[in-house]
């Protein structure tokens, strides 16, 4: 295993999003904005911020959003001259682009998690790469998180938060190993998944196509194996699961107070 800067990105873009249904009837989840630019967009600044910059998109409910959303990508961040009097002419004046490579793959509109991650298999081949949902944004340092991977030789690292929600649940022993991966239940403390992989392309053996949740059979067996570690991440991390997150996350950016942000300190 063998840490590189090429690595690639995958998001998990393809779900319907029907807890915040206020928006995603008209687009998928991923593409909601806060501060005016896609939470995927939000997503991809946190890894391009750290060096990663080639990025996969599995795609699925209204996946012709995310795909005219990036090939319009000039259109929608730079100022445009459309001049009509000479044989209709379009200038783009400070090109805002991005160090971005992206492939947005169709992974099917009913396709679980763990399907949609093993439809992107020829994408990614025989190499290490990470993986996150396209939905939370936090201020993990992915250097940091990439390190503790490589030095734990497993096949599969998440990041684990402690916030009170209805997720995943990790038992986690005092040097990482995570020895259980289930749902939560009413007496569970707080410990969850809050995406930010790395992965192993041992992984895609543990997933056997569409039907496959990646949080349960896959992930379950990975701990059971030892094979699963969790990154331990104090600092911030939410996840857009409803319009109040959505409008807890767009406060956050209107009063300055968005950690996962961390590109604009850098620009300044």
């Amino acid at each position: 295993m063998e840490r590189t800067k090429d690595m690639k990105v995958v998001i998990l873009a393809g779900g319907f999003g029907t807890r915040i249904s206020e928006e995603s009837h008209l687009k998928p989840k991923p593409m909601i904005e806060i501060g005016g630019k896609p939470i995927l967009w939000h997503i991809m600044k946190e890894y391009s911020y750290y060096g990663y910059h080639d990025f996969i998109i599995c795609a699925g409910y209204k996946q012709h959003v995310i795909k005219e959303w990036f090939a319009n990508y000039y259109l929608y961040n730079s100022d445009i001259t459309f001049d009509f009097t000479e044989g209709k002419k379009m200038m783009v004046h400070n090109n805002l682009g991005e160090p971005w490579r992206v492939t947005i793959v169709d992974t099917g509109l009913n396709t679980m998690t763990g399907g949609r991650i093993k439809r992107i298999q020829p994408y990614v081949r025989d190499e290490t790469f990470m993986l996150t949902y396209g939905d939370g944004v936090s201020d993990v340092d992915i250097n940091k998180l990439v390190e503790f991977h490589f030095q734990s030789g497993k096949i599969a690292t998440m990041t684990a938060v402690n916030v009170g929600q209805q997720f995943g649940v990790l038992d986690i022993g005092k040097d990482g190993l995570i020895n259980k991966f289930r749902e939560k239940k009413d007496s569970d403390g707080d410990v969850i998944n809050a995406g930010y992989m790395v992965l192993e392309p041992a992984i895609f053996d543990y997933i056997s196509g569409d039907t496959e949740v990646f949080e349960k059979k896959p992930l379950e067996t990975v701990a059971e194996e030892g094979q699963l570690m969790a990154y331990r991440h104090r600092g911030f991390w939410k996840c857009m699961d409803t319009q109040r997150d959505k409008q807890q996350l767009e406060d956050r950016i209107a009063n300055g107070q968005a950690p996962w942000m961390a590109w604009e300190e850098k620009d300044e």
